[in-house]
């Protein structure tokens, strides 16, 4: 699907990642885990970056609208399928069809909440879930997420995690959770000291070898926010 070939990889004149080399196959679940401000994040981009025209990103920034409704929001996934003048009509008066469609979704992600309600009015976890609707929405065959789960608890984060593996093709993520990389990817990448320093599959793993390339953090002592 992709050939990173020794490409470094920063931003602005700091390579923060030298002389990458990988390889990324179709129909992979892929996740990459490593220490904060290692680069993953910058990894990720990249990957993106070659693969903008056939992927869905959610990353960890969201992009959300905050005066614009939870149904306008997701929309926004789908803007590129329709000309100009039908969004701005949708953007007044939503129409029927999409908001069914949202309307699904959302249920599937278990957002529970009138579509009309404000993104200012949301809590962490349910803006997340918007962000992962809207990336739904886009009906891409590749998803990429920046830690699309962390405001989460393990247990929803499984479950929407399966969701999105199934309606879509590949799945790369960024992740801090590396039991829920172990659980749910076929291949772990793990970025650490500028460098890949493991990339296998995810059956060939445990948390004690992850372990030896970084700390692995017991996820279940960190706060989640799912309401």
């Amino acid at each position: 699907m992709l050939a990173v070939v020794d490409t470094d990889l920063g931003y602005g004149q700091k390579v923060i990642l030298p002389n990458i080399n990988l390889t990324l196959n179709p129909s992979e679940h892929v996740a990459i885990l490593g220490p904060s401000g290692v680069g993953k994040t910058t990894l990720l981009h990249h990957l993106y970056q070659q693969l903008a025209e056939q992927t869905c990103l959610c990353s960890q920034a969201q992009g959300l609208v905050d005066n614009l409704s939870i149904y306008h929001n997701v929309f926004m996934g789908g803007l590129a399928r329709h000309s100009r003048w039908y969004n701005m009509a949708n953007l007044l008066l939503p129409f029927t069809q999409p908001q069914q469609q949202i309307s699904v979704i959302c249920q599937q992600l278990e957002l529970n909440l009138p579509l009309q309600k404000k993104v200012s009015e949301l809590s962490g976890g349910q803006r997340q879930r918007v962000a992962l609707a809207r990336a739904l929405f886009q009906h891409q065959p590749v998803f990429m997420g920046d830690e699309p789960f962390s405001a989460l608890d393990p247990l929803m984060g499984g479950r929407l995690l399966n969701l999105i593996k199934q309606s879509h093709q590949s799945v790369i993520c960024v992740l801090h959770d590396a039991e829920l990389a172990l659980a749910h990817f076929d291949r772990i990448i793990v970025i650490s000291a500028g460098k890949v320093a493991l990339d296998t599959k995810a059956n060939q793993l445990t948390l004690a070898h992850l372990s030896q390339h970084y700390v692995v953090t017991d996820e279940s002592t960190l706060p989640h926010s799912a309401g």
